[in-house]
């Protein structure tokens, strides 16, 4: 399966039948099966919250690979994404969705536009498990100007999207990272979080937990959605 192209139009809509095939089957896990339910709030793994909305940007390609690595040999400080996906209305992990992520490289650069139109750097789709989890690796994202630094993600469930949002760092963090290479040939970064036009419509909400994992960062999220 890694490396095989999906399109949003076509590939998702044939991987909708297999989503609903598996939510008649049983595919959906119980609240307590899942880890999910009042315990799971509790506890603080689970937050039902509906994830906050955000625009899908002029970067989104229609074309994706269903892979975890997304690197493709990119430099930068490496990055575990942990993006897990529940009903906001019950808490439950949603299992076998398609969660699609993007975003620009150290140097602030985006595959498949401009001059590097062929390449498909640092984006990739991901089902979730029986957990609602799906994990990406990649690297921390560079800047560009008037936006802060941030995760694109677009989640589909039996065909359809039912988000689309963008994941965010901690202004801290990201200038600590920003002082090692490749990031710090880049210096100045434009734009904070506070400044972020975008972030400012529910960013606080969208802020990856990060966590160090030598020799990078695992970042951890939920993101209550509800289905279409």
């Amino acid at each position: 399966m890694d490396d095989q192209r999906i399109s949003r139009r076509d590939s998702l809509l044939k991987l909708g039948g297999l989503l609903a095939g598996a939510a008649t089957l049983g595919g959906w896990k119980t609240a307590s099966e899942a880890g999910a339910g009042p315990a799971g709030v509790a506890s603080g793994e689970i937050a039902c919250v509906l994830a906050p909305e955000a625009t899908e940007g002029p970067f989104y390609l229609d074309d994706a690979r269903v892979r975890r690595n997304i690197t493709e040999g990119r430099p930068g400080t490496p990055l575990m994404l942990r993006l897990k996906v529940v009903d906001a209305s019950s808490c439950r992990a949603i299992r076998n969705a398609a969660v699609d992520v993007w975003h620009c490289d150290a140097g602030g650069a985006y595959s498949g536009t401009g001059g590097e139109a062929d390449e498909r750097f640092l984006r990739g789709v991901q089902r979730t498990d029986a957990k609602g989890l799906a994990v990406f690796r990649t690297i921390y994202p560079g800047w560009y100007p008037g936006r802060t630094v941030h995760v694109h993600v677009m989640v589909h469930v039996a065909g359809n999207v039912v988000h689309t949002g963008q994941l965010y760092f901690p202004d801290a963090l990201t200038d600590r990272v920003f002082r090692r290479a490749p990031y710090r040939r880049r210096p100045g970064r434009t734009t904070r979080n506070a400044a972020d036009s975008i972030y400012r419509n529910g960013g606080r909400l969208s802020t990856l937990a990060l966590r160090r994992s030598r020799p990078g960062y695992v970042g951890s999220i939920t993101m209550g959605i509800q289905r279409a």
